[in-house]
């Protein structure tokens, strides 16, 4: 049995970068950049040692999503990894990337008037519940 899963949780680096497959299929590429603790060793202190995640995110979401990937947002994504090698000007070269299959925004909730920001309905008013509604 083999188990290919990631989860991770950054801030994008910069906006997302849009084309197109041959095939017509659509691809919003971005980098996320993941903070991890290391200790120094100098001081022996821990600081933060960023961590530059490459991903992909395919199709339709991928069209619908990239307005509100923008510099700076926070996100959650899972997704699988792949590897990727080839040549380019007679150098071998390779990548480890992030091909997403969920995205979720984590960041706080921009100001409404944001038309940049994703924008949530609001919730319905919770049911008035007293005791004699509940059954037992």
């Amino acid at each position: 049995m083999a188990i290919n899963r990631v989860i991770i949780e950054g801030n994008l680096t910069r906006d997302v970068e849009m084309r197109t497959t041959t095939n017509g299929t659509v691809v919003a590429g971005f980098t996320v950049a993941v903070n991890e603790k290391r200790r120094n060793q100098q001081t022996g202190k821990l600081d933060d040692a960023p961590v530059f995640v490459k991903c992909s995110l395919f199709g339709i979401r991928a069209e619908k999503l990239s307005k509100y990937l923008l510099k700076g947002t926070k996100v959650t994504i899972d997704g699988k990894l792949r590897y990727s090698q080839w040549t380019k000007d007679d150098e071998k070269r390779h990548e480890l990337s992030v091909i997403v299959d969920q995205l979720e925004f984590s960041g706080s909730r921009p100001a409404k008037g944001d038309a940049a920001a994703p924008q949530e309905p609001e919730p319905a008013p919770a049911p008035d519940l007293y005791d004699e509604d509940i059954p037992f």
